[in-house]
C-alpha cells in the first residue's frame, strides 16, 4: 500500500511563490510514476504536473507551464512542486498522486490509483 502526505501549503499573495511537498511510504518509490493535481471551490480536479520513475520525464499544464517546477528525490521518497508567480486562479486543493503501473503516469487522473489527502494553497490578489 502507497500513502502520501503533502506539506507546504498555506495563504499567500499574488506572485510569490510556494513549495509543496509529498512524502511517499510503502513500495519502493522509484517504481513510482507521480503527479499533481488541483481542484478548485465548486470544480473538478484537474492535471497540474507528472514526472516518471526516473524524473526524465515530466509534462504540465499549459496553466501552471513556465511557472510551475516539479522534481523528485528518489533516495528521499519525495516529490516537490515548486510553485512561482502564484496568481489567485491557482487557488486549490493540491493533490499528490502515484502510479505503481506505468513508468511515467501522465496526465490523466485515472492512471493514479493513491491520493493524498491534500493541501491547501490560497493566492490572494
Amino acid at each position: 500500500q502507497v500513502q502520501l502526505v503533502e506539506s507546504g501549503g498555506g495563504l499567500v499573495q499574488g506572485g510569490a511563490s510556494l513549495r509543496l511537498s509529498c512524502a511517499a511510504s510503502g513500495p519502493t518509490f522509484r517504481s513510482l510514476a507521480m503527479g499533481w493535481f488541483r481542484q478548485a471551490p465548486g470544480k473538478e480536479r484537474v492535471f497540474v504536473a507528472a514526472i516518471s520513475r526516473s524524473g526524465g520525464s515530466y509534462v504540465y499544464a499549459d496553466s501552471v507551464k513556465g511557472r510551475f517546477i516539479i522534481s523528485r528525490d528518489n533516495n528521499n521518497n519525495t516529490v516537490v512542486l515548486l510553485m512561482n508567480s502564484l496568481k489567485p486562479e491557482d487557488t486549490a486543493v493540491y493533490y499528490c498522486a502515484a502510479d505503481r503501473n506505468r513508468y511515467y503516469g501522465g496526465t490523466d487522473a485515472t492512471n493514479y490509483a493513491y491520493w493524498g489527502q491534500g493541501t491547501q494553497v490560497t493566492v490572494s490578489s
